[in-house]
């Protein structure tokens, strides 16, 4: 049966966003060590699932990636990699989404993501798309939680776990500690 991964960037005090609601921009302590850490977990999925925000937001950004001349090499295999890979949209404004390998899900979200977990292939990563994961979380559909916290206080925000009506019991599976002093957790939910 195929997981659903929670892979977000945290601050010490808790928050996945910024004040005025930045995604992990100037406050990760991003460098090759998280580059690299991202990239071995983004390679045990096929899938990704989005909200909608996070979806626009991407789509607006990782197509025009491999032809910009002041791209990385980083940036150009992880556009290559988002392009290949199948994209879970969940949204009940947006119409259509158009971006290759995407499908839009508008409805039933429970069995959705129940009937995903079904199929073969790889993981799925919910990549970013905060608020749609504390509705996943609230209805218990995660089974792994992979943040990254970086040594930083922000003060406020969106905090990561919110909303959560009943305990969800976790397990520590891997910790790791980068030289920049972000730690990668990978808790698996307990059932």
């Amino acid at each position: 049966m195929r997981k659903l991964v929670l892979f977000l960037h945290a601050s010490l005090d808790g928050f996945v966003e910024g004040p005025n609601g930045e995604m992990d921009i100037g406050w990760v302590s991003y460098d090759a060590d998280l580059e690299k850490h991202a990239k071995e977990i983004l390679s045990s999925a096929d899938t990704v699932i989005w909200g909608r925000g996070t979806y626009q937001m991407m789509h607006s950004y990782w197509p025009s990636v491999p032809s910009n001349p002041s791209a990385s090499q980083h940036e150009r295999n992880h556009a290559e990699w988002i392009e290949k890979t199948a994209k879970i949209v969940f949204s009940t404004t947006l119409e259509k989404v158009e971006w290759n390998n995407s499908r839009l899900v508008k409805e039933d979200v429970e069995e959705e993501i129940n009937n995903l977990k079904q199929q073969p292939g790889k993981d799925m990563v919910i990549l970013g798309s905060p608020r749609f994961a504390h509705q996943l979380m609230q209805l218990d559909l995660i089974d792994e939680y992979k943040i990254t916290v970086s040594p930083v206080l922000i003060g406020k925000g969106l905090p990561l776990f919110q909303g959560l009506k009943e305990k969800i019991n976790l397990k520590l599976i891997e910790n790791k500690t980068f030289d920049s002093g972000a730690i990668g957790l990978v808790y698996q939910t307990v059932k």
